[in-house]
């Protein structure tokens, strides 16, 4: 069972020792302390550590202010493997209308970070006004996406390393 208190930063703990965490702290609080440890790494990151980060690059910037947030911040980096992501750890829902979301750009085959920030420009009312519904169904979505996402790094841990030697 989680535990009730939120972890409030990453403090250089290995990844065994953030899930060990598990009975103590609140899974969300949990995986943003991996998204942190991740983000300090100097060496490559692997692909499973990259899903970890685009998820939670979803979760932050659509939860504080839509898709059209997601795909103009630097966090858009992880839109071409955000859905992807979300499948693999069991979100189908929330990567179906992610999918739906990047669809509404208008790309086509090319959503380059560039291309993503011009299509949510203000003043493209029209792609503003398609991101709406994708934003109403984000936030009536019943997928826990955390829970899901810290499950799917203890099935991945020898892929996700942080901390330690």
């Amino acid at each position: 069972m989680a535990g009730d208190k939120f972890l409030e930063a990453y403090g250089g703990q290995t990844t065994e020792e953030l899930l060990a965490l598990e009975d103590k702290y609140r899974i969300d609080s949990l995986v943003l302390a991996f998204e942190e440890a991740i983000g300090r790494k100097t060496d490559p990151i692997t692909p499973q550590e990259r899903y970890v980060l685009a998820v939670e690059a979803l979760e932050r910037q659509v939860n504080n202010g839509g898709y059209s947030q997601f795909f103009f911040n630097s966090s858009n980096e992880y839109a071409s493997v955000a859905e992807e992501a979300l499948r693999a750890i069991g979100c189908p829902k929330t990567a179906a209308l992610t999918r739906d979301a990047l669809a509404a750009l208008g790309l086509e085959d090319d959503p380059t970070p560039e291309r993503m920030v011009e299509a949510v420009h203000p003043d493209n009312e029209t792609v503003l006004e398609a991101l709406g519904p994708c934003d109403d169904r984000y936030f009536s979505n019943d997928e826990p996406i955390a829970d899901r996402l810290f499950e799917w790094i203890k099935q991945n841990r020898a892929a996700i390393r942080v901390g330690g030697a």
